[in-house]
């Protein structure tokens, strides 16, 4: 693992390319966008749950709406109140 690390280092490849780690971009307070989900687990007009490799991305507002859905990727629009991380715990 140390080898390919150093490899994508050398590329200059992002982190989350490589193994998987999320990566949330704010582009407004009214879009967000997460990329390396791995599922929804909860969606409300006014809560959105993310499932990610990490841990869950909580996303509370107004007439939250899921815009762009693809295999890596998901975009949110509406009015964005609060993003909350909760990291998972290591056994």
């Amino acid at each position: 693992m140390k080898k390919k690390n150093r490899f994508n280092q050398m590329l200059e490849m992002p982190r989350e390319i490589d193994n998987k780690e999320p990566k949330i971009t704010i582009i407004s307070f009214d879009e967000i966008l997460i990329e390396n989900y791995k599922g929804i687990l909860e969606y409300e007009e006014f809560f959105i749950k993310i499932d990610t490799e990490k841990g869950t991305v909580n996303i509370n507002g107004y007439k939250l709406t899921l815009e762009q859905i693809t295999e890596d990727d998901i975009g949110i629009k509406g009015t964005i109140k609060s993003i909350e991380l909760e990291k998972n715990e290591v056994g």
